[in-house]
């Protein structure tokens, strides 16, 4: 059987990173310094994010297809925080309602909620029989609440999403207002806590089950973000979110040259992600490495022997898909701060989940190291693949009628997905460990 022989395993990630730089300065030389460190800082926010799909997989072994969804929260938080409120939209009549659009909305949440929530605990502390009666009285209280709901909520939404503003300021209720490296953070918390409600769903399923459901919940979120236009402007798109770091326009007022302050407003966000990239690998590490860490790798390898020990292991399973989650959040929202606009749109498995996955997988789950140099790697290939088969496509060409080359010329594009596959394979067949296999401790 074949194998790869690999060096030393002391030698092995500085082989890896040292490819990856290699790549890099190769790129900054044939293409430019500012398609680099655009590279460059995509691939390390893509580690953020390995990071927290490592941690559920390579720490406790479950499954998230639901990557796309928690990406989502992260960049639906940056406009719900950073971008400005507005006026027209929250203050427009509503036909047949003595409150603004804007109230009414809140006011329909508000008490669908607060309501459902009064309704359940009623529901479990009331003693009625028979038992058929109650659930049935509890069916009608719902119903109720629902109409009363919708009766508030519905022509308060068609009011906003006809609202009038300037631009993209417009059709919705805005955010705060607030700085954007808030919403980093408050992204994390909404999918830690989106995390917590789907945990309790889902995390008694087996691993393929488990796979299914969190997919069709991220798909869920998906539809929300796209169809609840009063929320984040659906289809519409959120553009002109404010930037992290001074934009090239403020440097150049500052007097810098055009070239220069393009390239140095993308190195000072650069070195911001770097710096959460940072904080997340140590922590990550401190994490694997304490006690925790090798609970939840006993959990993983022996779940029905750690059970039997006295492990909770439905609520381990519950931390560590929470605490994976809140990176996969942040990830989320760096992304969309680095775009500067929310397109529901464009979250799809493909882009948000297999190539997360691909990246952890070729980097060598449970190792974090790994899943950063994987991050790091895959995205390289990912934005290289098209413009490589490109310029391939176009050789081949010379020697083929127009028609066929034109054709031939359309399907680079879709190289990517050629090579991700053909790359899984090949490490899934030669090192099912990763580049960087995890580092298991025997005392």
């Amino acid at each position: 059987m074949v194998q790869l022989v690999w060096l030393r395993e002391q030698r092995r990630p500085l082989l890896v990173f040292g490819l990856i730089g290699l790549l890099m300065l190769a790129t900054a030389y044939l293409q430019s310094w500012s398609g680099m460190l655009d590279l460059l800082t995509v691939g390390a926010i893509s580690a953020v994010m390995a990071l927290g799909l490592n941690i559920q997989w390579g720490y406790a072994g479950l499954f998230n297809a639901g990557v796309m969804g928690f990406a989502a929260i992260g960049g639906f938080a940056c406009v719900i925080v950073s971008m400005p409120a507005v006026p027209t939209a929250w203050r427009a009549e509503v036909p047949g309602l003595p409150i603004p659009a804007g109230l009414s909305v809140l006011l329909a949440w508000g008490m669908l909620l607060g309501g459902g929530t009064g309704l359940w605990y009623a529901y479990r502390r009331l003693t009625l029989q028979p038992l058929w009666v109650k659930r049935l009285l509890f069916l009608l209280a719902l119903l109720l609440l629902y109409l009363l709901f919708r009766t508030l909520f519905s022509p308060a939404v068609t009011v906003i999403e006809r609202s009038e503003g300037v631009g993209t300021q417009s059709k919705y209720l805005g955010g705060l207002g607030l700085p954007i490296h808030l919403a980093w953070l408050v992204g994390g918390l909404m999918a830690a806590g989106a995390a917590s409600l789907i945990g309790r769903i889902t995390l008694r399923l087996r691993a393929d089950y488990l796979a299914i459901a969190t997919l069709g919940i991220s798909e869920i979120v998906i539809a929300a973000l796209k169809n609840e236009g009063w929320l984040s402007r659906g289809s519409l798109n959120v553009n002109g979110l404010p930037p992290a770091v001074p934009s090239p326009v403020q440097l150049q007022d500052w007097g810098m040259s055009q070239d220069a302050s393009l390239i140095f407003s993308k190195l000072l966000f650069l070195l911001l992600v770097l710096l959460v990239l940072g904080v997340a690998l140590f922590f990550s590490v401190r994490a694997l490495n304490a006690p925790w860490g090798r609970m939840m790798r006993a959990i993983r390898d022996r779940e029905v022997a750690a059970s039997a020990l006295g492990k909770d292991v439905v609520a381990r399973h519950r931390q560590v898909f929470v605490l994976g989650s809140f990176l996969l959040g942040v990830g989320g929202a760096m992304l969309a701060s680095k775009v500067l606009q929310f397109t529901p749109g464009e979250y799809t498995p493909l882009r948000y989940t297999f190539v997360i996955w691909v990246m952890v997988i070729v980097g060598g789950s449970g190792n974090n190291l790994g899943a950063v140099a994987g991050a790091m790697l895959i995205w390289f290939i990912w934005i290289q693949a098209e413009p490589l088969a490109g310029l391939l496509f176009g050789a081949i060409g010379q020697l083929l009628p127009d028609a066929q080359a034109a054709l031939l010329a359309e399907r680079a594009p879709q190289m990517r997905t050629l090579v991700m596959g053909l790359i899984l394979l090949l490490m899934l067949r030669f090192a099912p460990g990763g580049l960087l296999p995890e580092r298991v401790r025997r005392s």
